[in-house]
């Protein structure tokens, strides 16, 4: 994934979480879901991320 794609998907979720949690709670299914999926996301910038850095420290 295109690391500019990965951080609009983190914004867009990022957003999402913030309004199911204000409606519903931040212990509901719904605001749990949603943050599960934002770590998997910011786990994968941090992935990619963290290559690149290792590439530039071994280069």
């Amino acid at each position: 994934m295109i690391k500019d794609d990965l951080i609009s998907l983190i914004e867009k979720k990022r957003v999402e979480l913030i309004q199911v949690a204000a409606r519903y709670g931040l212990t509901s299914s719904a605001a749990i879901r949603y943050s599960q999926e934002l770590d998997k996301l910011l786990n994968e910038y941090n992935k990619i991320n963290n290559k690149k850095l290792a590439d530039c420290l071994t280069s």
